[in-house]
């Protein structure tokens, strides 16, 4: 029987071997042994522009695992040999020499679970077949511990990636090439001399997903060296995850502890990490065996040590939260220290017994409504942005309803990043806040309502699906749904519904590293509860905080660093009532300068928009007011009455002001729908504004709903 032999341009023949291992020139089999959309109003109503409030970033899941490379080989190093001989997944021989027939080798180590990996498999099959005819051929290389021979199989035929992979076994071309990230490409010339190294283009980085590259290095590269010039940019940083090695380290460099996977690993991964790191779930890989966590080990790591992993920012200095997902700094030591102590497997009879997810439905009974987003799926691409998608339902609803549980359930977990359900209530229904119903983010603890609580959504209301996919590399269906749990009228004791505290006036200077909106929320009901707040800006989110109180201020939250990745709900462990809250406002700061790595142009004014390369200070508050106001005694003098009806007046004023300079784009005095924003179009909210519903909204309507507010 014969095998082929993947040089280039031409395929050989030579006797099968019965010998798998890696043979790199200048080792023993001994050196290697030991180191073995059709959309309508009521069905999909896709919005390019980011929409008003709903706006939530577009960033990819691979944030999860991602970093820099250390600095590999130098380029045109004579005294490193890139030449290796293996086996492909395919059983092709793959020879990688001089003068060999190849104008042009790319090796690029990959792995079979990395994202950025999964994302570049088949960038990296286009230039293969893009450049075959110039002489340029791939190589993929998979170094991984982790990664079996049927995981990169499985890679390779789901990505269709054309050029051959092989299997590194004991990581022997990884050490030699000193490559430690996927994806990361060595580019050689025909004299296997290193041109470029690096990442493949700018597309992809920790947090970012642009809708297209900015700067394509290797091809740029590629197409240097094919005109005869020098390679402009011959080294770049390499993004992605690390290669799970082997541990080669000897004795003396391991630290000596106890730690071990069965005994002490196991229960931090499933208290803050198996409950997305499992099968199905949004984690890229799934942490249910010794081998796979040893092969994560430094990128687990390195995302929880740069605060990536659990994805919480919440300073736990200030405030105390029901779905808090920190982890603490003992937690933290168990993981550093069994990777310092050589990755100890331990006894599996220490091993604890597996948690039994609950899949689906969470909640504390069977739902009494399950709506999907629509009764067909929604295809979400292989790679690149994909643009938020709203999907309006029509639950039927033909009488007012009280919610008192609701849950979102993606249909595939794999790419939807984030899903929010709104109401849109029908035009002149009576209805309080802004519409949030509720929201899924990977990994986010449900929190329920207190008993007698609930939501109350009007007759005739739509849901509207608000949804953020990620691709993965794989082309998915999803048709995610909501299941909805009712409560009867008699026993609802406390309305939650949600408002926002928002400022559109601003002007964000170029290269400020540190632009601070202070925003003042509107006055909470007197008798009312705050149950939890939600921040929202853009790519140039620095950090936010939530204060009340006007000589000793009160930290109710501080992020300090915003992530626009993770659009965290913060619920307070106990409910703040509104009466305890003067002065209620939130401080957003933003990073306009070059430090910022997700600004996408330092060197522009921004101002208030909808799209993410513009800015939002904005943030949601979920509050609950009894149904029947207790009775109060208050003493107040005629000097506080007269300060607070001016003060109430003034931002009745402003509010009418702020309404009219948005929406009133030709200044005639009234504003018709078409003039109203994006929000307010697409989410039914026009008969809010419109009481009379004689198609326009006068400075009278606007006036009577900011008393409300008010």
């Amino acid at each position: 029987m014969t095998r082929h032999c993947v040089s280039f341009g031409h395929c050989c023949t030579h006797q099968k071997s019965h010998t798998a291992v890696v043979a790199l020139k200048g080792s023993t089999l001994n050196d290697l042994s030991s180191r073995v959309r059709e959309n309508s109003e009521d069905d999909a109503v896709a919005v390019r522009s980011y929409n008003f409030i709903y706006a939530l970033g577009t960033v990819s899941k691979f944030v999860l695992a991602i970093g820099l490379a250390a600095p590999g080989a130098a380029a045109n190093d004579p005294a490193l040999d890139y030449g290796f001989e293996s086996t492909s997944t395919s059983g092709e021989k793959v020879v990688v020499e001089k003068d060999d027939g190849a104008k042009l080798t790319v090796v690029c180590f990959l792995g079979a679970e990395c994202p950025m990996a999964r994302i570049y498999g088949p960038r990296l099959s286009e230039l293969a077949g893009e450049f075959s005819v110039n002489g340029v051929r791939v190589i993929g290389v998979n170094s991984n511990r982790q990664d079996s021979m049927a995981k990169i199989r499985a890679y390779v035929d789901e990505l269709s990636v054309s050029f051959p992979v092989i299997h590194d076994r004991g990581n022997v071309i990884a050490d030699r090439y000193a490559a430690t990230r996927t994806p990361e490409v060595f580019l050689l010339d025909e004299q296997l001399q290193l041109q470029y190294h690096g990442r493949i283009d700018d597309q992809y980085a920790p947090g970012i997903n642009r809708a297209a590259p900015t700067q394509q290095y290797l091809r740029v590269a590629i197409e240097q060296l094919l005109a005869g010039k020098h390679v402009s940019t011959p080294k770049t940083t390499a993004l992605g995850c690390f290669i799970g090695k082997v541990d080669s380290r000897s004795q003396h460099e391991i630290v000596r502890n106890d730690i071990t996977y069965s005994r002490h690993v196991t229960r931090v991964l499933q208290k803050h990490c198996v409950e997305c790191h499992r099968a199905g779930e949004i984690g890229p890989f799934v942490m249910d065996s010794y081998d796979q966590v040893a092969g994560w080990a430094d990128t687990m790591l390195e995302t929880v040590d740069n605060g990536r992993m659990p994805p919480w920012h919440a300073d736990p200095n200030h405030g105390s939260f029901a779905n808090a997902r920190d982890m603490s700094e003992a937690d933290k030591e168990i993981l550093h220290d069994w990777v310092a102590g050589g990755l100890k497997q331990g006894d599996e009879a220490e091993l604890p017994k597996p948690i039994e997810h609950v899949q689906g439905w969470q909640l504390e009974r069977q739902p009494d409504l399950m709506v999907e987003m629509r009764n067909r799926p929604f295809v979400v691409k292989k790679a690149g942005v994909v643009e938020y998608q709203y999907f309006v339902v029509d639950p039927q609803f033909e009488e007012d309803k009280w919610i008192t549980g609701a849950q979102v359930i993606p249909g595939s977990r794999a790419v939807v990043h984030h899903a929010i359900v709104f109401v849109r209530p029908p035009d002149g229904a009576r209805f309080r806040g802004v519409g949030w119903l509720t929201a899924y983010v990977p990994g986010q603890r449900l929190v329920p309502l207190p008993t007698g609580h609930g939501r109350k959504i009007p007759a005739g209301s739509k849901l509207v699906f608000q949804m953020h996919y990620t691709p993965n590399g794989a082309e998915q269906k999803d048709t995610t749904k909501i299941g909805l749990l009712f409560g009867e009228d008699k026993d609802m004791t406390h309305e939650v519904f949600t408002v926002v505290g928002i400022e559109q006036e601003f002007e964000i200077k170029p290269h400020a590293s540190a632009h601070t909106v202070t925003v003042k929320v509107p006055r909470l009901p007197e008798h009312g509860h705050l149950l939890a707040v939600t921040p929202h800006m853009h790519y140039r989110g620095k950090s936010f905080r939530l204060l009340t109180g006007s000589d000793s201020p009160q930290k109710l939250l501080s992020v300090p660093n915003y992530d626009f990745n993770w659009q965290h709900s913060y619920e307070f462990m106990e409910p703040i009532p509104a009466a305890n809250l003067d002065e209620l406002r939130f401080e957003a700061t933003f990073d306009n300068s070059s430090d910022n790595p997700f600004n996408p142009d330092p060197s522009e004014f921004v101002f208030w928009g909808d799209q993410t390369w513009e800015e939002m200070a904005v943030a949601f508050f979920a509050v609950s007011v009894p149904r029947i106001k207790p009775r109060t005694t208050s003493v107040r003098t005629e000097q506080s009455d007269a300060t607070a009806d001016s003060d109430r007046q003034k931002q009745i004023d402003a509010y009418v002001a702020r309404f009219f300079n948005k929406m009133d784009a030709n200044g005639d005095g009234h504003v018709v729908k078409d003039e109203a924003s994006i929000f307010v179009r697409h989410f039914g909210r026009f008969g809010r504004y419109d009481t009379n519903a004689d198609g326009r909204a006068t400075k009278d309507e606007i006036r009577e709903l900011a008393k409300q507010l008010y």
